[in-house]
């Protein structure tokens, strides 16, 4: 522990379905969960990614989008003594709708992240309905400074790269991720584990992976919410296709300890990587 931060944090999966379009009732089960977590002596909880709306927005009449400081939104963290991490689709003043995921806690938003990366392949359309997010910053939280990634933020790379020198020892990923139609191509499954493991192992962090359950019109979503430490190593982990709320203690002073042993974040060299990106924006890699 230094400057008062905590090491030990117990962070909940929230590996649950969504009502589509139904935000109040979703609400109203993100409140129940939370409350449920909290007795059980739980610091943070996570959600999955759109968990308030559902995923197959297409599909919805009514606008769900809400305000990334809505009374409610806010009201997840107010109420207990326990830090909330929850998807949303978020109303950017009338003019664009982001998917986003607020960290809440009992002095409300702490930070909102705006999904960077929106896929539009297979079965998935988000740039339909979302603008993209046009930023990436670590947060500070009770436990030091954590960073949000959406799902298909977190199969890139430099996105990672960036949360880690921006100082995260957390990543905490919301997802939705249904099975693919074409299994030929990838495996959903197997392809999380794999980056998630990559990710923690390579950066020296602690991945949260936080996966819905349920059925939505094309879609079926698969679970397997889990935690792995700077070693690659599966803490915890939610089982396949069922609802569940999974709490683990994690000791966030492994993560310096791991970066002692192999300094492979040390040297960013953000520099280099600054004058060769730039160079590769200014040749037509920029979109």
């Amino acid at each position: 522990m230094a400057d008062g931060i905590q090491d030990k944090v117990r962070i909940t999966l929230a590996q649950a379905s969504s009502i589509l379009g139904a935000v109040d009732a979703n609400l109203e089960r993100a409140g129940a969960m939370v409350r449920e977590a909290a007795a059980e002596g739980s610091d943070l909880v996570v959600f999955p990614e759109l968990f308030l709306t559902g995923y197959a927005l297409g599909q919805v009449v009514e606008d769900p989008s809400r305000s990334a400081r809505d009374a409610g939104l806010l009201a997840l963290g107010a109420a207990q003594e326990t830090d909330v991490v929850v998807g949303f689709e978020e109303d950017g003043l009338g003019v664009h709708t982001y998917n986003s995921a607020g960290y809440y806690d009992s002095d409300g938003l702490r930070h909102v992240h705006r999904k960077l990366f929106l896929p539009t392949y297979d079965i998935f359309e988000e740039r339909k309905f979302f603008s993209p997010g046009q930023s990436l910053r670590a947060y500070e939280t009770r436990w030091g400074r954590m960073a949000t990634l959406i799902c298909n933020d977190a199969w890139q790379p430099h996105l990672v790269f960036l949360a880690i020198q921006d100082g995260a020892r957390v990543l905490l990923v919301p997802t939705n991720s249904s099975q693919s139609r074409f299994p030929e191509r990838y495996d959903s499954q197997t392809y999380w584990k794999d980056i998630t493991t990559f990710l923690a192992r390579m950066f020296q962090c602690y991945v949260v992976f936080v996966n819905r359950v349920g059925e939505e019109p094309g879609l079926r979503f698969w679970g397997g919410s889990h935690i792995v430490d700077p070693w690659g190593r599966v803490v915890c982990e939610a089982p396949e296709h069922d609802e569940a709320l999974i709490t683990s203690e994690l000791d966030l002073g492994l993560v310096r300890k791991r970066r002692r042993e192999v300094p492979l974040v040390r040297e960013a060299r953000l520099g280099l990587v600054a004058r060769e990106a730039a160079r590769l924006a200014d040749e037509g890699g920029d979109v």
